[in-house]
């Protein structure tokens, strides 16, 4: 019987597979390693060094940096807006919402199509004191980017960063609408918020806060930071400098009608204290939440934030009790946001008991910012935002280098000496005390020139919410 051809083929078809696997598993495998060639070997090049991997973001620290920005968002809407609100009288209570949540918004826009990149970013001849335009419209700025906290080799998501710091910017201009409250042209408000922001606020975020990090510490610093001035959370780029602003705005705009004879109390207590709580709870994102990290410090920063804040709260309103007789809601609320101005640059430096004495000074020194040094120049800040944040931010900063020493239960700082240090503090305080006051004097007469700041007295009189939105606040 013959076998089919492919039958009669099998045997050889299997003997010639065979031979090939073993001739390509000698040539790619020898079997024993001194039977490889010499020459093949010599001639092989060498592995490439492998890559060095892309840093991953510590997903704790990223957690906290989100619920942190969530925080400073709800310090400025609703926070301040109702606490400003509830000081103003019922007629201009829907306006002061609206200036804060629109600069909000203006400030939002403004801060992703130039403001992270002037405030973040190396710049060029003048990189000491302005960033430049590396990353305008947040040009790499993706997801996957990165950026490095104040410890080596631990990182967060860029765009966190960046969001975090734009709601600092946006808080800080919107906090200037206290000092020339209920007589404002809302136009004009917004050409000089966006002036403002580009010409004072981003230069003193970068003269603060801007360095290499410490992957790279002899990288080019902002010129505060060069000198040492520390500010943990933005004494001097939010608060003196809002305060100063704030100021310059009420002599420029002027006092309003009736001022001071006419009787101009809150009409709200009731949303001022919902505001002062909202900006307490808030400010934990702010403080806390400026140590980039979610580690023992920022701990450290939000016990500071609890007891400065109250110790101040107390302070101011004893201090008022034994003057006039009687504690005060306002006192007390507004004790507490001095309290928290103050602590903003040491949260993270200090130690409990020295916030606490840095809040007690703040909670008096605000009293009398309000009352003594208010009437004795005769200018009608009108919700005390020089007072309170002007003073306390002044307090705060210098107090800074004296309660972060280690002997009074600070963290202390690489070669710290107290003098050195209460001097770098005073740099900063002149520094944003000269730039605030300059940019906002110049910019307030300008735009008063070209379209007036204030509202008619007519339109002053009836409120703003009318003459300027067309709506009120209450229809009742």
């Amino acid at each position: 019987m013959k076998l089919p051809n492919v039958m009669r083929k099998l045997p050889g078809l299997l003997l010639g597979a065979l031979l090939a696997v073993s001739a390509m598993t000698l040539v790619s495998e020898p079997v024993f390693a001194d039977e490889a060639a010499p020459a093949a070997t010599a001639a092989a090049p060498a592995a490439a060094p492998a890559a060095a991997p892309a840093p991953v973001p510590n997903k704790g620290d990223t957690t906290w940096m989100l619920v942190s920005t969530l925080l400073v968002i709800l310090m400025t809407i609703p926070g301040l807006a109702l606490f400003y609100g509830g000081l103003v009288r019922t007629k201009n209570m829907l306006s002061m919402l609206t200036q804060v949540f629109v600069i909000f918004c203006l400030i939002a826009i403004l801060w992703v199509v130039y403001g992270y990149s002037m405030a973040f970013t190396e710049g060029g001849s003048l990189k000491s004191f302005i960033g430049g335009f590396d990353k305008l419209f947040l040009k790499g700025v993706t997801p996957e980017a990165v950026a490095e906290t104040f410890t080596k080799g631990v990182y967060i998501p860029e765009m966190v960063f960046m969001v975090f710091q734009l709601t600092f910017a946006a808080i800080t201009t919107a906090l200037i609408v206290g000092g020339f409250a209920e007589r404002i042209k809302f136009s004009a408000l917004l050409v000089f918020s966006a002036l403002w922001f580009t010409l004072s606020y981003l230069p003193m975020a970068h003269m603060v806060w801007y360095w290499g990090g410490p992957s790279a510490p002899d990288a080019p610093a902002g010129f505060l930071f060069a000198k040492g001035a520390l500010d943990f959370a933005g004494g001097t780029v939010v608060h003196i400098n809002a305060g100063i602003a704030a100021l310059m705005g009420a002599i420029v705009i002027g006092k309003r009608v009736g001022y001071p004879k006419t009787a101009m109390p809150p009409h709200s207590l009731t949303m001022t204290m919902i505001g002062a709580s909202l900006l307490w709870v808030g400010w934990f994102g702010f403080n806390a939440g400026s140590n980039l990290e979610a580690t023992g410090i920022a701990v450290l920063a939000m016990v500071n934030t609890v007891v400065a804040t109250a110790a101040a709260a107390l302070a101011w309103m004893f201090v008022e009790w034994m003057v006039k007789g009687k504690p005060s809601l306002l006192g007390a609320t507004s004790g507490a946001v001095a309290g928290l101005v103050a602590v903003t640059p040491a949260a993270g430096l200090s130690g409990p008991m020295g916030a606490i004495v840095l809040g007690a000074v703040a909670g008096v020194g605000c009293l009398w910012g309000v009352t003594g040094l208010k009437k004795a120049f005769g200018y009608d800040d009108s919700l005390d935002v020089f007072g309170v944040h002007g003073i306390g931010g002044i307090i705060g900063a210098i107090g800074t280098g004296i309660v972060v020493s280690p002997a009074l239960g600070g963290v202390g700082v690489p070669d710290y000496v107290m003098g050195k240090q209460v001097i770098s503090q005073l740099w900063g305080v002149g520094t944003v005390v000269v730039l605030s006051g300059v940019v906002s004097f110049v910019l307030f007469k300008l735009i008063d020139m070209v379209m007036g700041l204030r509202v008619p007295e007519e339109a002053e009189r009836e409120g703003l919410d009318i003459a300027e939105h067309g709506e009120k606040a209450y229809n009742l």
